[in-house]
């Protein structure tokens, strides 16, 4: 997902927020037992069109589909066991959004109100349920879910609610909120399903469970809340605007910047990820005098894994004509995310909430390939920011599965299964000692990939012919990291809101004695709302709006764990451009020892400046 699409997917989902089902000992018994994302069932809805124009159809038709989709919710949570909360919520958040549609408001709002005392993150449970809760009011004082009655009692309701939130714990969120209904259109809903779903329906006639749920969803965005933008708009903006004082900036104070004075050893730090404009870095870039078919900053492999000599993902000329409008749109959102009153962000607004669908798809559809165009290149700047010992090798490959337009086969993933051998080969025999990984694949994301792509109609065949092409994958990234046991790899957490560990996501759910995992937190260190979590995530570190270069030059904040993982591997290039001798277990120990624990525990946030410390201190 491009950067700049992050707070429309926030609004899609604060809206409905986290959801949970409670059963009691004796139905637990009975039901089949979840351990991880691959024991739930798949299932795939027959579409007769486009879902984009299922989303606009009429009540009656809409409303049969939702009956089907909720059916196999509610036999999923009668005869599945799901303790893993996140999961659990997104099957009751569906439950949810078919509530509404269903016109059961009541049954809604007694849902919503017994979640928030079971969000695990502490703004989650301030946040949850501050724009369902004031609409389902509305609707069940007012007998109706529209009318000038409705909006005024909304509109009182709404604002006790968003007044009594505590600015200084809510400012991220209300200003996202208000961002996105700022861009928000039936019309960049159309453009979204005709770039991104209705190719998928074109092929197999169908839609999986996923694109199902988020109809649902969209659905209850479009027909409920894009009604009130009005009202929502006029608590948000003087909310925002009656509080100025920002969160405080915990980051600069713990930054560790090394000058060329020091006593330093070159470290070479790779960037596992999808190339990297190295025009930018040429005084802390790695240059292999023999690259043989590769060319000379480290490793390259095609869509097919087949090896080229690239620095940077290439784009065509459709794509190059599109990318300055794309850092215009990304800079726009920016400032519109944070209340900033410029001409990117009313030209950003006005494009994306008036431009039509058939014109706005195929630009949507690009900028899945330019959101991850610029990802390596801001990653490697966060790497090796403060750092003139630091030295880039580039490990380039295209991770966004889902998009590539070919079927997976189990020949093209040993064929990769090679290349990442010899990745991690490339990585022990060229001393590359920090690798940054700020990307993730699991078997869910296989099958979506195969739902767009296979003609096979079954979803539970695409699940086994998925869990094939998985196990190939994850052995390729274990094979990988186990072949450099001097090289520490750091990985991104991810941003779905979820455990790793049970989605299975690679690497973030692996434990490698050499691999470290990062989850993100905001400037003042709190957790985002976005970033995973579970017992692979060792440590936090800054995720929110972290600036840094993207090809050309251009410096831009970008939001998640992929900015998270790289100032960890910021911090481990610098302890061992200090210290070569320094294991990757010793780093590991290292900032572990140094990090401050939050007083409830989640969080174990990086302290780059006392990391040094105590590595000087233990050298004396």
């Amino acid at each position: 997902m491009p950067h700049w699409m992050k707070p429309l997917a926030c609004a899609l989902f604060l809206f409905a927020s986290m959801l949970f089902y409670r059963a009691s000992a004796q139905e637990a018994a009975a039901k089949k037992k979840v351990t991880s994302d691959a024991d739930l069932p798949r299932i795939s809805y027959p579409l007769t069109g486009s879902a984009s124009d299922l989303l606009a159809a009429d009540d009656a038709t809409f409303d049969a589909f939702t009956r089907k989709v909720t059916a196999d919710i509610d036999s999923i949570l009668a005869s599945y066991q799901i303790d893993d909360k996140p999961t659990l919520r997104g099957y009751l958040l569906a439950k949810f959004n078919a509530q509404i549609l269903a016109g059961d408001p009541k049954g809604a709002l007694a849902t919503i109100n017994k979640v928030r005392d079971l969000e695990e993150k502490p703004e989650a449970r301030i946040t949850d349920g501050i724009l369902s809760r004031p609409l389902l009011n509305a609707w069940i004082e007012t007998g109706s879910s529209s009318g000038p009655a409705f909006a005024s009692t909304f509109l009182a309701n709404f604002q006790k609610e968003v007044n009594a939130l505590p600015w200084a714990a809510v400012q991220d969120t209300v200003k996202e909120l208000k961002a996105s209904f700022q861009i928000m259109s039936p019309s960049l809903f159309a453009g979204s399903y005709k770039a991104n779903v209705d190719p998928q329906v074109a092929k197999t006639g169908s839609i999986d469970y996923s694109a199902a749920v988020n109809l649902l969803s969209s659905r209850v965005v479009v027909k409920f809340q894009l009604p009130l933008k009005e009202q929502i708009e006029a608590v948000l903006v003087p909310y925002i605007q009656a509080h100025t004082e920002k969160k405080p900036d915990i980051w600069a104070t713990r930054e560790v910047t090394l000058t060329e004075t020091e006593k330093l050893t070159p470290v070479r730090i790779g960037i596992w990820d999808s190339g990297v404009d190295t025009a930018l870095y040429p005084k802390q870039l790695f240059t292999d005098p023999s690259p043989g078919v590769f060319g000379p900053h480290g490793l390259a492999f095609d869509l097919d894994g087949k090896p080229y000599v690239a620095d940077l993902q290439p784009l065509t000329a459709e794509q190059t004509s599109l990318y300055p409008k794309a850092l215009e749109l990304e800079q726009g959102m920016d400032d519109a995310q944070n209340s900033i009153d410029s001409p990117a962000a009313d030209a950003a607004r006005k494009y994306l909430s008036t431009t039509p669908p058939d014109q706005l798809a195929p630009f949507l559809k690009q900028l899945n390939f330019l959101g991850q165009y610029m990802h390596g290149t801001h990653v490697a700047g966060i790497a090796v920011r403060g750092n003139p010992a630091a030295r880039l090798v580039v490990l380039e490959f295209n991770d966004g599965l889902p998009d590539l337009p070919f079927a997976p086969t189990e020949e093209w993933a040993n064929r990769f299964k090679a290349d990442f051998l010899q990745l991690g080969n490339y990585v022990r025999e060229h001393n590359v000692r920090v690798v940054n990984m700020s990307w993730a694949d699991s078997q869910s994301e296989i099958e979506q990939w195969l739902n767009k792509t296979s003609t096979e109609k079954d979803p539970e065949l695409r699940k086994q012919f998925a869990a094939k092409i998985y196990r190939i994958w994850k052995e390729a990234v274990e094979g990988a990291i186990r072949s450099a046991p001097n090289t520490l790899f750091v990985c991104a957490a991810g941003n779905s809101d979820s455990n790793p560990g049970f989605l299975g996501d690679v690497p973030a759910s692996l434990k490698e004695p050499n691999l470290l995992t990062v989850g993100a937190v905001d400037q003042a260190g709190e957790e985002t709302s976005f970033t995973s979590y579970g017992p692979t995530v060792v440590l936090d570190a800054d995720g929110f709006q972290v600036e840094s270069f993207v090809p050309g030059g251009t410096r831009m904040k970008f939001s998640g764990t992929s900015m998270a993982s790289p100032n960890v591997a910021n911090l481990a290039a610098k302890l061992i451009a200090i210290d070569p001798s320094l294991t990757p277990e010793k780093v590991i120990a290292l900032m572990e020892k140094a990090a401050d624990p939050s007083p409830d525990g989640r969080r174990h946030l990086i302290n780059p400046k006392a990391t040094v410390a105590l590595l000087k201190n233990q050298a004396q």
